[in-house]
């Protein structure tokens, strides 16, 4: 059998309806997989019997060897054959039971975390921004974990320790109506005295909890602080401030330690007791010929069964708990609903490059950051936006790639509202080069052709060397197969940003946006990129994002940006002539 989890709607569907109800959600998230759970307990029932009859054996041995006649070893044969046939089907059992549950809770598992990562892929940037990385991955991973295993403990432990506990008192009642009503009696006095001492190691428990959690975030700080500690010395200081935290860390472990050790000693010595009051009460029962004596040892065992299977119980209620609080946060995503709408939407099939603003007005957190843009960019013309820090022109670029919306005005592309088109078929005849080379952990094959299946070794050997790669990929040992390292680590970030471009090169786009792609660079790898954008930007529409305006000197245009408006507009040689805005910059940066 595969797991064959349900499409991601399903999942999105069971939290829109039941929205607010976690556990209406976690019910309605294994529809038709409930019989999986009720087989997973049927095979349990087979697995776990010789757990309830090894008493009712072992008494039935001990009661016929005290007993008459002549059929002692026969009785005793006879029961030993049974448990040992019962031990043998346990390993098939076993097996049967752990596929039916596995194969319910794997399919949900797998389906939710796919429900999370599509819904992600369809939220909006501004959301992505707004959200923190780890939040979305503890989200996809912890959650869901937690959704797994409450799933586990609700559909299977719960049925598990129901099982038990109906077979113990069933098995129970049957023999001795006395027996059972003492067990009635002693199991709640027993299980909610263990509980009652259970509640005083919990603020213990709690406080290591928040100490482990605080000196792993100092932990991770001091990790990545680690160049800047030794490039100043600084490690002796950060060695005593560590070894701080981490001795309260061991002085809350010591006294979680003993707590929980004296919480053992006195929940053993309690259950231990009342094991002695069941032993002596049906000692009792048997010395006035009640009950068989062999008959102690059943209900000895299944008291036991009984009150550890309460207290499992007890113990299931925060798992369950953390478990519906998982299937809430999980819900944060699956019903958030800022998401990019593009379905039935106009797809364009071609672009050619021509965009006006049309007096685009933009707020962020009800800061206007443009406020009535005006801009028109010619098919294949390469704009340059300079200006201050907060003055726009990274949100002109969002705009372009179709992240973010004007809220009033327009953004048009070859006529069109970005607002009133599939933006997936737009940004295939996109490409962006970003300040930060975002790479991922494969070799430069894979993050050059990232997304594309049908590239062949030509085409990347062109683009590579129109990217200035050929010398870099021949010094590698693997060439284009070599591994990069976590975020490219093992490059220089030179070679990384070429491989960004490379990657934009090869889906030989209608546009590109270039973010500050050559700032933090040495002049040598400066001008290298230089050369690469160059190619790139032939006959593209290109909008450039530059700091450092000596960059620029080749650009068709140049807009200049000031709080939000663009304030002056033309040619590198326009805008010196004109001895503006742009000019006073150029001559600062001379």
């Amino acid at each position: 059998m595969k797991i064959n989890y349900s499409d991601e709607q399903f999942y999105y569907d069971c939290y829109k309806k039941n929205s607010g109800k976690p556990l209406k959600t976690l019910l309605s998230m294994y529809k038709g997989n409930f019989h999986k759970f009720f087989l997973s307990t049927f095979f349990f029932v087979i697995k776990h019997s010789p757990v309830w009859l090894l008493p009712i054996i072992t008494a039935n041995i001990i009661n016929g060897i005290n007993g008459s006649g002549n059929d002692k070893m026969h009785t005793i044969f006879i029961n030993c054959a049974l448990l040992v046939f019962l031990l043998i089907l346990n390993i098939p059992m076993n097996y049967l039971h752990t596929m039916c549950k596995s194969l319910a809770v794997r399919n949900v598992e797998a389906g939710l975390r796919g429900a999370i990562v599509r819904k992600l892929q369809q939220l909006s940037m501004s959301f992505h921004t707004g959200t923190q990385s780890g939040r979305l991955q503890s989200k996809i991973m912890r959650d869901v974990e937690a959704v797994e295993t409450v799933s586990t403990q609700l559909f299977v432990g719960l049925l598990n320790i129901f099982v038990n506990i109906a077979v113990a008192l069933f098995v129970t009642i049957s023999r001795s109506v006395i027996v059972f009503l003492f067990f009635l009696l002693s199991v709640p006095t027993a299980a909610a005295t263990i509980v009652l001492f259970r509640k005083k190691i919990k603020k213990t428990n709690s406080e290591f909890r928040k100490e482990m959690e605080d000196t792993s975030a100092q932990v991770m700080e001091m990790v990545e602080l680690i160049p800047v500690t030794r490039a100043h010395a600084l490690e002796d200081e950060e060695t005593v401030r560590m070894n701080r935290h981490l001795m309260t860390v061991a002085e809350k472990g010591y006294r979680l330690d003993m707590v929980q050790a004296t919480f053992g000693a006195v929940s053993w010595a309690i259950f231990q007791i009342f094991q002695v009051g069941c032993l002596l009460f049906t000692a009792y029962l048997a010395y006035k010929g009640k009950i068989l004596a062999g008959d102690i040892l059943i209900y000895q065992s299944y008291f036991t069964t009984i009150v550890n299977q309460v207290s499992s119980l007890i113990m299931l209620f925060p798992t369950i708990a953390k478990g519906l609080e998982s299937i809430k946060s999980i819900g944060e995503v699956l019903l958030c609903d800022e998401i990019e709408e593009n379905d039935g939407k106009e797809a364009v099939e071609n672009v050619n490059g021509e965009f006006e603003f049309s007096d685009v007005r933009f707020s962020y957190d009800e800061n206007e950051v443009l406020k009535g843009l005006n801009l028109k960019v010619a098919q294949g013309e390469t704009i340059a936006l300079v200006g201050e820090s907060g003055a726009g022109k990274t949100t002109i670029l969002n705009l372009v790639i179709g992240f973010i919306k004007a809220e009033s005005g327009g953004v048009y592309l070859d006529g069109k509202d970005l607002r009133d088109i599939d933006l997936r078929s737009y940004r295939k005849h996109l490409a962006v080069v970003p300040q930060n080379t975002i790479l991922f952990s494969g070799t430069i094959r894979d993050n050059i052709t990232y997304g594309l299946t049908t590239v062949s070794d030509k085409q990347l050997d062109e683009v590579i060397k129109a990217a200035n790669l050929k010398d870099v990929v021949d010094s590698l040992p693997d060439g284009v197969d070599t591994y990069i390292g976590e975020h490219g680590g093992k490059l220089s970030g030179g070679q990384r940003q070429r491989i960004s471009i490379a990657r934009a090169l090869i889906r030989n786009p209608k546009v590109i946006v270039l973010d500050e792609a050559t700032s933090a660079l040495d002049s040598i790898s400066e001008k290298l990129i230089q050369e690469a954008l160059g190619r790139l930007t032939a006959g593209r529409t290109t909008f450039i994002v530059a700091h450092r305006l000596s960059t620029i000197r080749d650009a068709d245009k140049i807009a200049v940006i000031d709080d939000g408006k663009c304030v002056e507009y033309g040619t590198f040689d326009e805008l010196m002539a004109l001895k503006g805005e742009f000019y006073k910059m150029k001559i600062i940066q001379s």
